[in-house]
């Protein structure tokens, strides 16, 4: 069995799984009172059940139980055991609202099981300087599909392109673990997708939002380039998941600036609102974000071929139009308003 075909069955067997398991758990966050229900904070107008990240979770795994065995090793039993505390880590704020340090200290121990296993960034000749860049990676990247999670379709979708590049360049660069655990993300969000897409019958929650960006950020570790300098790829899995980090910097200069808690506030004050505001519906909005993180991912299918002075002149290029993207939104939002965005919306 070729190596594609693997990649194939882990990808359709993750769809076909999270599609079916996604209404099972559907009508037992219903049995259970896991109901998000609307508020002021929030923009849906009917209660929706959560656990949508259950059927994510059980998608993924038995989708590489099935046909990724081939590509374990050591370093996957880390994997796994950090996403699964991550994944309940998310299901227990779903239902109890955990204070953000419990959280951070739960991706952090998460972050840790990852290093002991070998999943760790060695770009630095610093053994230190390694694992607080590791820690930081992962749980930024954590926090930001969590934070990305503010309209239907928004985080499963962006999950879903970069899990597609992910596989895209995995597949170049003979990567067949990172490439198995890339296709059963991406079956994994598309099936699910199918009842979170605008009008969204079922949340994925704090539990799916981690998961996917912690398998996301630990997939960026894995990712090797033997054929070009570490130097210049490092880049790759940033540009990959450019717009989730685009958004939560975006967030935190912005609450930073009107003296607000960037981590325990909620607010309507993400990409997509501001694209709402602009005069978008909230699917055009998603779509959009959709676009530019396909775009971005190109760009890192570029950066893995280019020299050192093409890297840097695309990713130089790429930070300076997100800096102005960020003063241009914050301008238009202090027009629009007066003040800026009301914080009013769930994370």
């Amino acid at each position: 069995m070729t190596t594609t075909t693997n990649f194939i069955l882990v990808f359709a067997s993750a769809l076909l799984l999270a599609a079916g398991a996604t209404p099972i758990v559907r009508q037992a966050a219903v049995k259970v009172g896991l109901v998000d229900r609307p508020n002021a904070r929030k923009v849906h107008t009917n209660p929706t059940p959560l656990m949508g990240g259950t059927a994510i979770y059980i998608a993924f795994i038995v989708a590489l139980l099935l046909f990724g065995y081939r590509y374990y090793v050591g370093e996957v039993v880390g994997i796994f055991l950090g996403a699964t505390l991550v994944s309940f880590l998310g299901l227990w704020d779903d239902r109890l609202e955990l204070p953000a340090w419990a959280k951070f200290l739960g991706q952090i121990a998460a972050t840790g099981v990852l290093y002991l296993s070998g999943v760790r960034v060695a770009v630095l000749p610093w053994p230190v300087a390694n694992a607080l860049i590791t820690v930081l990676w992962v749980v930024g990247i954590t926090n930001a599909l969590n934070l990305l999670d503010n309209m239907d379709g928004l985080a499963g979708g962006v999950a879903a392109v970069a899990a597609a590049f992910f596989v895209l360049l995995a597949g170049l660069n003979g990567q067949y673990l990172v490439g198995a655990l890339a296709a059963a993300v991406l079956g994994a969000s598309l099936g699910f997708l199918i009842y979170n897409f605008n009008p969204a019958s079922i949340f994925m929650g704090d539990q799916g939002a981690l998961f996917l960006g912690f398998m996301l950020a630990a997939i960026g570790i894995k990712l090797r380039f033997p054929m070009n300098s570490p130097f210049v790829t490092w880049m790759v899995p940033v540009m990959v998941l450019a717009l989730p980090i685009f958004d939560t910097t975006l967030v935190v200069f912005s609450r930073l600036r009107r003296g607000v808690n960037p981590f325990s506030t909620p607010g309507k004050d993400h990409l997509s609102h501001r694209l709402v505001n602009l005069g978008y519906t909230r699917r055009e909005a998603v779509l959009l974000c959709y676009l530019i993180a396909g775009a971005c991912g190109m760009l890192a299918v570029f950066i893995t071929q280019a020299n050192m002075l093409e890297g840097y002149l695309v990713g130089g290029c790429v930070a300076l139009i997100g800096l102005w993207a960020i003063w241009w939104l914050e301008r238009s939002s202090r027009q629009g308003s007066g003040q800026g965005p009301e914080n009013k919306e769930r994370l």
